[in-house]
């Protein structure tokens, strides 16, 4: 193992370049050349590589984003624009890839290792929707960013008596939502794990503003029905007015957390050591605070577990 590549595909997410750093120095410190693959799989179908030194990786563990830059590419999963980056991982003489990223990441990765390439992939997504392992890189960065922003909108809402509806990340999995709507003592927390009733929610609203309650924040997963609807229900019904605010992007920036650069930082040297130990084919995780390595085919193959007990708790505490 004399060369490796490593690449970040798909979303972004905090975290990603504290995972980046720790390949390349673990690489360096064992002698490696570490080959950055800028904008993923389609920069790995046009020959976009730099030689990666100490460094080019100085100063990025605290930085959000991915200085690899990022990209979806539809000729990676063609049979031409496959073959293409097969060339440029012989051309460079590359002897295996780390890839980050989340599970259409991984399905790369899988291609690569089917056609011979040592590869190891790393979960990095804010939408902790891998059900191998307890949290993805990025995720705790975004919940703390839905939190800051809950706080924020909670002070603005209480002065004017609104209620409001914040609508963040998570199509298909509500992690999110439910680790953000917890901490930051939402009123309710909508995913798309649970049906809700927004009759259920109104009631909620207007038996809170006749305690003296002067705001009401309900964390709404993307996933889930339409924002602006149902604050237009909310108010009708309920004669309190009703804002939305759509986080959008703003959840997969900013410095990632201690949690995410610690964990992220682990991975990394961990996928350079499965590959000098000539492993191919693995994903990396995390349970019960240790770095774990299984067979990318097994990971992917597991369902999400929902957690209740947390939705249950946010039902409990937001009476």
């Amino acid at each position: 193992m004399k060369t490796i590549g490593v690449l970040t595909s798909g979303g972004d997410a905090p975290g990603m370049n504290a995972a980046i750093r720790a390949v390349v120095r673990t690489g360096i410190y064992n002698k490696v050349r570490i080959l950055g693959i800028r904008l993923g799989y389609e920069g790995l179908i046009h020959g976009n590589l730099d030689d990666m030194e100490v460094s080019s990786v100085a100063d990025i563990i605290h930085r959000g984003g991915t200085v690899l830059q990022s990209a979806r590419s539809e000729d990676f999963m063609t049979e031409e624009g496959f073959k293409k980056a097969l060339n440029v991982i012989d051309v460079y003489n590359m002897d295996g890839i780390v890839v980050l990223g989340g599970d259409g990441t991984f399905k790369g990765a899988q291609a690569l290792s089917k056609a011979g390439i040592p590869t190891i992939g790393i979960p990095c997504t804010i939408d902790n929707d891998l059900a191998y392992t307890d949290y993805t890189i990025g995720f705790m960065t975004a919940v703390e960013t839905v939190v800051d922003a809950i706080g924020k909108i909670r002070d603005t809402s209480s002065s004017h008596g609104r209620a409001n509806i914040i609508e963040v990340m998570g199509r298909h999995c509500g992690d999110i939502a439910l680790f953000a709507g917890l901490a930051g003592g939402a009123e309710s927390v909508i995913i798309p794990e649970v049906e809700y009733d927004p009759e259920i929610i109104m009631q909620k609203v207007i038996n809170g503003r006749n305690r003296g309650k002067l705001h009401h924040v309900i964390i709404l997963a993307e996933g889930v029905g339409n924002s602006f609807e149902l604050a237009e229900k909310i108010e009708n019904v309920s004669g309190i007015e009703t804002r939305v605010t759509v986080l959008g992007h703003i959840q997969r920036g900013g410095t990632p957390t201690s949690f995410d650069r610690i964990m992220a930082s682990r991975m990394g040297k961990k996928a350079v050591e499965l590959l000098l130990e000539n492993k191919s084919n693995r994903v990396l995780g995390f349970k019960c605070n240790e770095i774990i390595d299984l067979d990318i085919n097994e990971a992917l193959k597991q369902k999400k577990v929902f957690q209740k007990e947390l939705f249950d708790i946010t039902e409990v505490l937001s009476i």
